[in-house]
């Protein structure tokens, strides 16, 4: 159903981009990769970032990830970044964050994989400069690991409240 969902692609691929319900004011989430989830099958992941969303008043929620390629098993990940991949998924993001009226909210939610390849960080720091473009406010749920990782949705409370995350300095300390 295209008037509630987002999905790009809009079919099953080895790559997923966007997931997500359309709303006024959606909550974006950043993982790492996409699962096998599609609108008809959200995994716990995404039932969880749902939940969140809501319970934070957000009228609909969109899954994107740092890098676009669906990995069951992170180390899986490409050994390099696929630019073209990384292109597609940084227009992707802009998209989303166009379809936001007034502040897109980003909620930072990859969790401690992001350590399975060097390059993902310099993925986040694309997203962090499209985000500025747009004005976006960055937030994260539940506690940050102790390297300072924002917490994957996964296993979070369903009343679990977003915070304030300052993106730019949590970057700055992992490079």
């Amino acid at each position: 159903d295209i008037a509630k969902w987002l999905y790009a692609p809009n079919f099953y691929s080895e790559y997923r981009y966007i997931l997500g319900t359309r709303g006024n004011n959606p909550l974006i989430c950043i993982g790492i990769n996409p699962s096998t989830a599609d609108p008809t099958r959200l995994d716990p992941t995404l039932q969880s970032v749902e939940r969140v969303a809501r319970h934070n008043g957000f009228d609909g929620f969109m899954m994107l990830n740092v890098y676009a390629q669906r990995a069951t098993v992170p180390t899986d990940l490409d050994k390099e970044c696929n630019p073209l991949l990384h292109g597609e998924n940084m227009a992707a993001f802009r998209h989303v964050l166009s379809l936001c009226g007034g502040t897109p909210t980003v909620w930072a939610g990859w969790g401690t994989l992001i350590e399975k390849r060097p390059y993902l960080y310099d993925c986040l720091r694309d997203m962090i400069a499209a985000g500025e473009e747009y004005g976006a406010s960055w937030v994260c749920a539940g506690k940050c690991s102790k390297k300072g990782h924002p917490h994957h949705p996964l296993y979070l409370r369903k009343d679990e409240l977003i915070r304030p995350f300052d993106v730019a300095a949590y970057l700055e300390g992992q490079v």
